[in-house]
């Protein structure tokens, strides 16, 4: 980082050396979140860097990847050597068995369905065995439609006894008939 070595007055220590002076001094027993460590690094030294939040995050992100820090809930704090690593959100994973040494694993098999065998033999499609009712087996097939199209009179699909879908269309009489009223 040539520019932080440029920037950086001669009396500024490095950063790291900054952030931790700032853990230390703020001895926070939960961390110190960033906002923190940048306000004491600010009142302590006057003068800082033109990036001085880029840099400080930069750093922070760098140290808790090598581990000289801990992130937990948005603070950050020293590693401490003899503290279980914490545990985020979720079920644990499972332990894995260590293998032993005299055993030798096969090639990974690649993922998915394996591609078919052009070489195997096909097979015949089994013959239908007669059920006991003697009826086939699932949904019945549906009927064949009548042939006449759309334009067939009610009369013939009554004869006929296969109606079509929906509701059937009104009878209109062909002739009227003259009715007699007499007093």
């Amino acid at each position: 980082m040539a520019t932080e070595e440029v920037n950086k007055p001669p009396s500024l220590p490095s950063y790291p050396q900054l952030i931790l002076n700032a853990l230390e001094a703020l001895n926070d027993k939960n961390g110190s979140n960033k906002t923190s460590i940048s306000k004491y690094i600010e009142s302590k030294y006057g003068d800082l860097p033109a990036g001085h939040t880029t840099l400080l995050a930069h750093h922070l992100n760098r140290m808790k990847e090598t581990g000289e820090l801990v992130f937990w809930k948005n603070n950050y704090m020293k590693a401490d050597p003899n503290a279980p690593p914490r545990r985020g959100r979720g079920r644990p994973p499972k332990p894995k068995d260590p293998l032993e040494p005299a055993s030798v694993l096969g090639p990974a098999r690649p993922r998915g369905r394996p591609p078919k065998d052009p070489n195997a033999p096909t097979r015949s499609p089994k013959p239908k065995s007669p059920s006991g009712s003697g009826k086939p087996r699932g949904r019945p097939r549906k009927m064949a439609r009548p042939s006449g199209g759309i334009g067939v009179s009610s009369t013939s699909t009554m004869v006929t006894g296969v109606r079509g879908r929906g509701r059937p269309p009104k009878v209109k009489p062909s002739t009227l008939t003259e009715v007699s009223v007499e007093h």
